[in-house]
């Protein structure tokens, strides 16, 4: 498995955005020492303090020496694509070749209104928008010829791109990217047509604590094995997202988890961003998704949410083992924990990632429920 640090950023009391900026990158540094794999920002607009992913991208490489950084993810009917192609490939040598690119459809309607998006073709959109991505970074080389004649440089050719909401000619781009052919991509979405655009493309998915992971495992499964038939030479990523506090026992984190964890609940995934609890799950049972209902309704619920371990809250020892159960059970083998949950404390929030990176990972760095199925072919192509 791999480790990751998500970070919502929302404002607290008496803290100005700057501060809190500040102690997120203390973060990065404290995880980049103690052995996480990624460092990964939700990227929406106008909620919070998420700053934009070039901004998150470039702080994050500054401070970090190991990390893989990256958005997850931008909104991707929010842009124009092209940015997103010129963004991937200027951050990717900002961060030294670490860079992730996670896209998503968008789940907030208030962005879309505030930037008058086309909220109806997000997934569509989303899909072209990756296929853009891989069109741009994969186009021939050609010699650039001095005027003697003389080869002084392979540069990628000029492009044209023609997609249903987008149409491109004569494009170059003037920034290479040091990843090759391009950063590894994300499209953030367990729906059937993200899935096969996942597969087309040898993007990893991942999916929120919303969905079951039951129903993420039923949807999985024949995904992966079509992936080994795609012929993509590695396992897939499939990243787990959720809300993690560590403490020295497990009283000791349950108990003080409860205000942290709650808060979060309320202020991050109940408030406009997440569209609620009860009102929510009325929506998903209508169109057809219990699991989800089921989960949207229960939110609120603290002891729901510990004992179906959809969040992680305990000593380090009880968050192992219940994460690694998590993980057969959901068929992920990245796991993104935010941390800073709540109005919690830096001493707390210091002390839950140190507890984490230093005994957590180390305890299910070999558990890959991916590889059981696949014959164990790594997440980059080596066995």
């Amino acid at each position: 498995m791999e480790f990751g640090h998500f970070e919502q950023i929302f404002p607290r009391p008496g803290e100005t955005a700057a501060e809190r900026y500040s102690q997120l990158w203390r973060e990065l540094e404290l995880c980049d020492r103690i052995g996480f794999d990624y460092a990964f920002a939700s990227i929406h607009h106008l909620s919070h303090l998420r700053p934009p992913a070039t901004v998150f991208c470039t702080m994050a490489a500054e401070r970090t020496k190991n990390l893989r950084i990256g958005p997850m993810g931008y909104t991707v009917a929010l842009h124009d694509p092209l940015r997103i192609v010129e963004e991937v490939a200027v951050l990717d040598n900002v961060t030294g070749g670490r860079l992730e690119v996670g896209l998503t459809t968008g789940v907030t309607r208030d962005e879309f209104r505030v930037y008058s998006a086309d909220w109806d073709n997000r997934s569509p959109r989303t899909a072209e928008a990756l296929e853009l991505l891989v069109h741009a970074f994969t186009r021939e080389r050609l010699p650039v010829v001095s005027e003697k004649s003389v080869p002084v440089a392979d540069a990628l050719e000029a492009f044209d791109f023609e997609g249903r909401f987008q149409g491109y000619e004569e494009v170059r781009i003037s920034v290479d990217p040091i990843q090759k052919p391009h950063p590894p991509f994300w499209l953030v979405s367990l729906s059937p047509d993200n899935l096969a655009m996942s597969l087309k493309y040898g993007a990893d998915t991942a999916y929120l604590f919303f969905r079951p992971r039951a129903e993420a495992n039923e949807r999985l499964r024949p995904w992966i094995q079509q992936w080994l038939e795609h012929g993509h030479g590695r396992d897939p990523r499939i990243m787990y997202e959720t809300l993690v506090y560590v403490d020295e026992t497990d009283a000791q984190a349950i108990d003080k988890g409860r205000d942290l964890i709650l808060s979060s609940m309320h202020e991050i995934y109940g408030g406009a961003l997440g569209g609620g609890g009860t009102a929510l799950a009325e929506v998903l049972e209508k169109a057809g998704d219990p699991g989800q209902a089921e989960i949207r309704r229960h939110m609120f619920d603290y002891e729901y949410l510990i004992d179906k371990s959809l969040v992680f809250v305990g000593s380090p020892v009880t968050v192992a083992e219940k994460l690694g159960e998590a993980a057969r059970q959901g068929l992920f083998n990245v796991f993104a924990g935010e941390f800073n949950v709540g109005h919690i404390g830096e001493e707390d929030l210091m002390r839950s990632i140190r507890l984490f990176g230093e005994t957590v990972i180390p305890a299910l760095k070999d558990l890959d429920p991916v590889g059981e199925l696949t014959g164990g072919h790594g997440v980059d192509g080596r066995q």
